[in-house]
């Protein structure tokens, strides 16, 4: 990691992908947008985009691991989206151990008020700021 990188991350979903930025001078993130998905598949000229505006450094992807460590289908996916990123970007991406970053992300809206409807008011954006915060301060 260099002294200062602008960073993005992604709470990688089949329906909806959070995205938040951060850095890691001021070691704070935030949230940045949801880009729906089809299938894991996003839009992939919003994420273009997203990193022509902010000219990230690095690109942290959510890991879903099971809580024994093991693998996930749902992180053998975020690594296989991980890949396509760096080959369509050439971006360095790093996956991130994200157990519990949604339940997290969840809780946080229900005590500000969130009626709980994550359908239609999801909080993947939220999810992918919890995932970049929890990796800056472990660096």
């Amino acid at each position: 990691m260099s002294a200062h990188e602008t960073i993005i991350a992604i709470d990688f979903g089949l329906r909806n992908i959070g995205v938040a930025v951060g850095n890691t001078l001021s070691l704070t993130s935030r949230p940045l947008t949801i880009l729906q998905a089809r299938d894991g598949v996003p839009d992939w000229d919003a994420l273009s985009s997203i990193f022509s505006e902010w000219r990230p450094d690095r690109i942290l992807v959510g890991n879903p691991l099971n809580m024994d460590d093991s693998e996930s289908d749902m992180g053998r996916q975020a690594a296989r989206f991980a890949r396509r990123i760096e080959g369509r970007f050439g971006l360095t991406v790093t996956l991130v151990d994200e157990r519990l970053s949604s339940r997290e992300a969840k809780a946080n809206a229900l005590a500000a008020g969130h009626r709980g409807d994550f359908a239609s008011i999801p909080v993947d954006d939220e999810a992918a700021a919890i995932i970049l915060a929890t990796w800056l301060h472990q660096q």
